[in-house]
């Protein structure tokens, strides 16, 4: 395994973190007082456009997609340390049109989508005309186990008819989204994991309802992750991606990269929060000292950095396993870094907080927004138990019990 950055990515790299400092960080604030100031927390801080626009013209666009048709074409290892470096900012990643869920879909629609939704939809997405969101979770079963969904897609001559009760469809709040990937039974006869498809809807069509949005821990702002009711919503069978019965399998294509995607991701968001923690502790004194001198501080400080690396590495490891023999090789390593990532950004985040004391929990700082996020990759694209059961059954495989010879 060799993770040198080729010059490619090098030369990406330093353009990027150049980037960060000259546009993302200094807007950072006016994007806050934009979308605070609005009457719509989910609309569209015209911050944004602006970066878009910067990003755009500074070759930084499209990044994660590794087909040269439509991205960068770089692979998982290449645009691991890209991720990472949009991580260290909550508005970096989509600035750059990188963001989720948007980026997964991109995907599955490059990968399965006929060329007519690919011109309808891919075209304008890549373009960041508009937005999309993925309709997977539902409140009624446990969803973590995607073949428990329930949500109804039936065949009516050349239409689908959907009904079904969706929520956490990140992304449905945002006025520019106008297309829904919906995952819903469509086939009950099949086999268990042949039983869904994917269907795509435009976020007009009659019967689709939005009843809410769904704040994480107070934070409604940004793009919305919403409850959904789909009322015998009518589609053309022209708008299946991919097979019938073949949804489940899709989305499990859609997750591998958008797992690893957030992993990049916590690492920025971990190296962007010992920072603050370091900076923090040198400059505060308490008792007569400064914080840095204190041995419990030195302590998370050097924690921190050992467990950064580490899972730093694990998320290269993964990568390149994706690279060279496929997503389903490597599941024992999405799965590990999934569980490795957000414990990592959890706590070094949660020290960071620790460290600026009532500043920290404070909107005086980006860690309090950090530390919201940080605490759903516990649970989002798979909770932490989900993906230490794949890894424990892997490992299980190794020494089969007795009665298994």
């Amino acid at each position: 395994m060799d993770f040198e950055p080729s010059d490619k990515v090098k030369e990406l790299q330093a353009k990027l973190l150049d980037f960060m400092d000259s546009h993302i960080y200094p807007a950072e604030s006016t994007y806050r007082d934009q979308m605070l100031g609005s009457d719509d927390p989910h609309t569209q801080p015209q911050i944004m456009e602006d970066l878009k626009e910067a990003a755009r013209d500074s070759g930084l666009w499209n990044l994660f997609l590794p087909n040269p048709d439509y991205g960068a074409g770089l692979t998982n290892l290449e645009y691991a340390p890209l991720s990472e470096i949009m991580g260290r900012s909550f508005i970096a990643s989509e600035a750059m049109n990188c963001s989720a869920p948007d980026t997964g879909n991109m995907e599955i629609l490059a990968e399965f989508g006929t060329p007519e939704q690919k011109d309808m939809w891919l075209k304008p997405l890549l373009e960041a005309e508009i937005r999309s969101c993925f309709a997977m979770t539902e409140p009624e079963v446990a969803s973590s186990d995607a073949t428990n969904l329930q949500s109804t897609i039936t065949k009516d001559g050349d239409a689908y008819v959907i009904n079904g009760h969706k929520w956490w469809t990140s992304g449905a709040a945002d006025p520019r989204c106008k297309i829904i990937l919906f995952l819903g039974k469509s086939n009950p006869e099949n086999d268990r994991y042949m039983q869904h498809s994917l269907v795509l809807i435009p976020m007009d069509t009659p019967g689709v309802d939005v009843k809410r949005t769904l704040p994480v821990f107070g934070y409604d702002g940004g793009h919305g992750h919403c409850e959904i009711t789909f009322d015998d919503v009518r589609v053309p069978t022209a708008n299946l991606l991919g097979a019938e019965g073949g949804g489940f399998l899709i989305g499990q294509a859609r997750l591998g990269p958008g797992r690893i995607h957030h992993c990049m991701r916590a690492i920025g968001m971990a190296e962007r929060a010992l920072e603050l923690m370091c900076q923090r502790a040198q400059s505060r004194v308490a008792f007569g000292i400064p914080l840095s001198t204190q041995g419990v501080i030195r302590e998370w400080i050097a924690t921190s950095r050992v467990r950064i690396e580490q899972t730093r590495l694990l998320v290269m490891k993964a990568a390149w396993l994706m690279d060279t023999v496929g997503n389903k090789e490597a599941r024992t390593e999405i799965s590990a870094i999934k569980v490795a990532a957000a414990d990592l950004a959890t706590y070094v985040i949660d020290r960071a907080i620790q460290v600026h004391g009532g500043g920290g929990v404070s909107d005086d700082f980006p860690l309090a927004l950090m530390y919201a996020h940080a605490r759903t990759l516990h649970i989002v694209d798979g909770a932490d138990e989900v993906h230490n059961m794949v890894i424990a059954r892997e490992e299980l495989k190794k020494w089969p019990a007795p009665n298994e010879n």
